[in-house]
């Protein structure tokens, strides 16, 4: 059996925390794990920016809810679910992604919780440490084959724990750190390269 683990942002989604850049015009905002390799120091810094500019959790989520899936996610999901498993890692939060996973059918998704005082956003809580490595490595531990699909630094030790991973949509600056693993840039390749491993597997 084969599984399918896909990043969220940048894979299915937008960027969140770029569209919040671009709705409130606070430049630094725009960092993501495509810039900041730790997420500790990424999400300091987005509180300390949010909390400076008088930011809560209703201004995040009223980003969201102007957002849609990228062009072509959604026939992609359905293509992956009618021969996949596929379950989502991500390290968004479940008190942001609703909005969109409701537009793409409500598909699994394991990601983290927001502390939120007063409407402010106050910390997080991640499921784990590492959550999306953990869960491929359970996966192939219970005989799945897993392939992974991310664009950041911090999917590549999930694309790396998978029997085959690949950097959809990357930026340059992480392909050229991580030469391992397969480039693709459109849906419909990341189709044809799943369908020939299952085809291998056969």
């Amino acid at each position: 059996m084969e599984i399918v683990c896909l990043d969220l942002e940048g894979v299915l989604i937008p960027e969140i925390w770029i569209g919040v850049a671009e709705r409130t015009g606070i430049e630094a905002l725009k960092a993501t794990t495509r810039d900041i390799p730790d997420y500790d120091q990424l999400m300091a810094q987005r509180l300390d920016i949010m909390d400076q500019n008088n930011l809560g959790i209703a201004d995040v989520q009223a980003v969201i809810d102007s957002l849609s899936p990228l062009d072509g996610a959604k026939d992609f999901l359905n293509w992956l679910n009618e021969r996949y498993q596929v379950i989502i890692l991500s390290d968004t939060f479940y008190e942001f992604a609703e909005p969109l996973m409701r537009q793409l059918d409500w598909p699994t998704l394991f990601c983290h919780h927001l502390e939120i005082t007063d409407g402010r956003i106050s910390g997080y809580q991640l499921r784990m440490t590492d959550h999306k490595r953990a869960a491929v490595e359970a996966l192939k531990k219970l005989n799945f084959t897993v392939y992974a699909a991310g664009d950041s630094y911090n999917d590549t030790a999930m694309l790396g724990a998978a029997d085959t991973g690949f950097l959809f949509c990357a930026p340059d600056n992480v392909i050229a750190e991580f030469p391992d693993f397969q480039v693709v840039n459109q849906y419909q390749e990341l189709q044809e390269k799943l369908a020939a491993l299952s085809a291998k597997a056969d």
